[in-house]
């Protein structure tokens, strides 16, 4: 069941209506997109290997880059490692000069993932392999592989901890909730949202929790680009309509911790008691603000490992070899099922932060 509410997740935010998509038990070997074309062969050892990042937005793509440089230049490729500050039609014109420069692996953090099919099919004629990154390259034939955590358990796992806040808040609801989901043309933010309603909606439904404001939908719930201004005045806006007098806010789904702190900041300004707040991300302030007591959760989507097993898979492509690979059948694009490596996320609070974060030597000593 979890398999199939997944898949039907990633293809409704692809914008197919949600009912239409199934399971890809039904795909044949030329739908499902088997890599093994991308593996035959092999390329030289010290070959280009373009890297396509959408914007510095948080903290986890600032620290990307500098993995794979690093990374890259000790597996002995040359990386090129680029940030598409300017949008979508910057990030195609840097995966252009890519093509131009002979890269042999692309792997794409899409700005958007559905803008990007003239420049995916110039890679793979060019004889390259494209590896979606984070996010899941859309409606295309032309990727060979998804890396990612697991973003669909990332919003079970948000909605799981939201619940778990509320009940350490006070002992039984009903509890006033409102959500907030992430940019509607990020792939991702769907599938976190579909998630964490997998989890909340049954108590939504049997009256355990109230969305006070009414907006309980994707679209209505979405944060433009992922900003942290626009969620603070979204929340600024559900406080003065749904929360005068004695009406009480207890949790705000949050999609991640930029977004998180936004809202904590709106709460603040309006004199209102802070709220269980969920997150995603592990950035230092946020952690900073659940080991203070505000912020309640995060998810640790360590960008270290992600990173070290996306140069692994390039690693074994330059080896003519299949690279590591955990699920062949959720990722439906609109035009393919993609192969994936799944990484395992992990919700952080502060009764397991010290755990969570022992071996990072940025976060660790937050903890103490």
């Amino acid at each position: 069941m979890r398999s199939l509410t997944k898949a039907v997740a990633v293809t409704a935010a692809l914008g197919l209506a949600l009912t239409g998509c199934g399971r890809t038990e039904e795909a044949t070997p030329e739908a499902s997109g088997s890599g093994s074309t991308a593996a035959a062969g092999g390329f030289p050892a010290d070959s280009a290997i373009g890297i396509a990042l959408p914007q510095k937005t948080s903290e986890n793509w600032v620290l990307a880059e500098n993995l794979f440089n690093e990374g890259l230049t000790a597996a002995g490729f040359k990386g090129d490692v680029q940030f598409a500050n300017g949008g979508v039609s910057e990030q195609q014109n840097q995966i252009q000069a890519m093509i131009t420069k002979g890269a042999k692996v692309f792997v794409v953090g899409a700005i958007d993932g559905a803008q990007l099919g003239t420049q995916l099919k110039a890679a793979k004629d060019s004889g390259a392999t494209v590896i979606a990154y984070d996010r899941l390259l859309t409606n295309t034939a032309d990727v060979d592989y998804y890396i990612a955590y697991d973003n669909f358990k990332v919003g079970q796992l948000q909605g799981q901890a939201l619940l778990d806040g509320l009940a350490m808040k006070k002992p039984a609801g009903p509890y006033n909730i409102e959500l907030f989901a992430g940019s509607p043309d990020d792939n991702n933010a769907k599938v976190f949202f579909d998630g964490a309603m997998e989890v909340l909606k049954p108590k939504i439904d049997d009256g355990t929790l109230k969305v006070v404001s009414g907006q309980t939908t994707f679209e209505q719930a979405v944060t433009q680009g992922w900003k942290a201004e626009n969620a603070q005045k979204r929340m600024d806006t559900l406080l003065a309509g749904s929360y005068t007098g004695s009406t009480a806010l207890d949790g705000v789904l949050s999609p991640n911790d930029t977004l998180a702190r936004a809202i904590i900041t709106s709460v603040k300004a309006a004199g209102k008691p802070i709220p269980v707040v969920t997150g995603q991300d592990s950035e230092v302030e946020s952690v900073k603000s659940i080991m203070a007591g505000e912020q309640f959760s995060t998810i640790n989507k360590d960008t270290r490992k992600l990173v070290e097993e996306t140069i692994a898979m390039v690693v074994a492509l330059q080896k003519g070899e299949e690279p590591t690979i955990t699920d062949t059948t959720s990722y439906n694009n609109g035009v393919k099922v993609v192969p994936a490596n799944l990484l395992e996320p992990v919700i952080v609070t502060k009764a397991n932060a010290a755990e969570a974060y022992a071996n990072d030597p940025v976060l660790g000593p937050l903890t103490k």
